[in-house]
């Protein structure tokens, strides 16, 4: 779907409406529930690398624990790259994907 360009514009610009909400759509760090973390150690993980506080890591690790995934954080799919990478990184199963 295309909308005319606003009338500053030069005639050959076309908006392209569906790429610009693509872009402005965020982005989902996911972790997932495995069998190999200590629960306590996903939690130090969420406290350390994002600054949560202890509540917070762990009520989201909880979340992993019992319905297998949470998102941890989101944003700009650039950050997500570099969050999932730390998640990886801390040995945790970590993806990241647009939020739905």
């Amino acid at each position: 779907m295309s909308v005319a360009p606003p009338e500053h514009a030069s005639p050959d610009v076309d908006l392209d409406v569906e790429a610009i909400e693509q872009t402005d759509q965020p982005w989902v760090t996911i972790v997932w529930n495995d069998p190999v973390n200590l629960m306590s150690y996903v939690s130090w993980v969420f406290q350390n690398y994002f600054g949560y506080s202890q509540a917070k890591a762990e009520k989201l690790m909880m979340t992993v624990h019992r319905e297998g995934r949470a998102v941890v954080s989101s944003g700009p799919r650039e950050r997500m790259e570099t969050d999932t990478e730390a998640m990886q990184g801390y040995g945790l199963w970590a993806t990241f994907e647009k939020d739905s």
